[in-house]
């Protein structure tokens, strides 16, 4: 599973980096939320999932 932020419809919110750290961050230079590079661990899979599902503005994308 891979896990990608749409930067253009991102608001900043920093809900998903609250839900799963270990995938989700805000840079520290302001703009969207990234999503670390390559497969999410098993072990936070089902956060990044959690994430990805309460984003308001549904800017996440889980591939499986």
């Amino acid at each position: 599973m891979t896990a990608m932020v749409l930067q253009k419809v991102c608001i900043q919110c920093g809900l998903c980096p609250t839900i799963c750290p270990e995938v989700f961050y805000l840079p520290d230079s302001g703009g969207s939320a990234q999503a670390a590079d390559g497969e999410v661990p098993i072990e936070h899979q089902a956060a990044a999932q959690e994430a990805a599902e309460s984003c308001p503005v549904s800017a996440i994308v889980i591939q499986l």
